[in-house]
């Protein structure tokens, strides 16, 4: 054994390896991480390394135009599924550059087009928004994310748009509120995201049947369980992750 081994348990050095064998996460969203983590009280809710690139995986294989997320926190997350939106305008844009190349001659080529994708991010906790804003305007993908103050289970109906995909990561006391406040703006097919359904193994745990927060989240993991107008599965990554997909009616 290592001196880099020594002492860690077998989960530990999993995760080591996990991360290792995983496409890496720019300076910026370090950056980001890190100073969620030193600057902020509850600095182990940022989304991280792992989960961050599989947000944007999600992105990529999902292709929404526009996307929800419930609880920005410090933008970690907001950042790496715009990633994924820019990256999929980058690929139509350069289609559609080169077709028009071809039509119009090289000046057309140059042409920047507004971003066709958009998410749209809502932190309920106001005191977040001195810390958050800078992080999501000073990013490479800044044009692609509308951050908002409030809750979004009252003012994102207010949008008047449907989404494809949606990240729900706000209070746990009101996931089933949440819920149900989104799934009426999902598209058929649409995926709905939701953090932290294990609750650090807390849901199976009688110790915490008093914690309103635990609580939250088993009434959120049965509700899903019977709703059927979607499937789902809960991923054991991180904190777990339920995948939600919304059947066609």
């Amino acid at each position: 054994m290592t001196d880099e081994t020594a002492g860690r348990t077998t989960d530990e050095r999993l995760e080591t390896y996990i991360d290792a064998h995983t496409d890496g996460e720019s300076d910026y969203l370090y950056r980001l991480w890190r100073a969620t983590n030193v600057h902020t009280i509850h600095g182990r809710m940022v989304s991280g390394h792992l989960q961050g690139r599989l947000l944007k995986m999600l992105v990529m294989m999902q292709r929404p135009r526009y996307v929800l997320e419930v609880g920005t926190f410090s933008g970690y997350s907001a950042i790496c599924m715009a990633e994924g939106l820019k990256e999929l305008d980058d690929e139509a844009g350069a289609n559609g550059a080169e077709n028009r190349k071809k039509r119009e001659g090289e000046a057309a080529a140059n042409d920047v087009p507004a971003p066709a994708r958009k998410l749209f991010t809502f932190e309920i906790n106001d005191e977040m928004e001195d810390f958050t804003r800078p992080w999501i305007e000073g990013s490479a993908v800044a044009p692609y994310i509308d951050f908002r103050i409030g809750d979004a289970i009252t003012e994102a109906p207010k949008l008047g748009l449907r989404f494809d995909l949606a990240f729900i990561d706000g209070d746990k006391r009101t996931y089933v509120e949440t819920y149900d406040a989104v799934l009426p703006l999902m598209n058929p097919g649409g995926i709905i995201l939701a953090d932290n359904t294990l609750w650090d193994g807390h849901v199976i745990d009688h110790a915490y049947d008093r914690d309103q927060q635990t609580v939250g989240i088993r009434r959120f993991n049965d509700y899903i369980k019977q709703d059927r107008r979607v499937e789902e599965v809960i991923l054991p990554i991180r904190d777990g992750l339920t995948l939600i997909r919304v059947k066609a009616q």
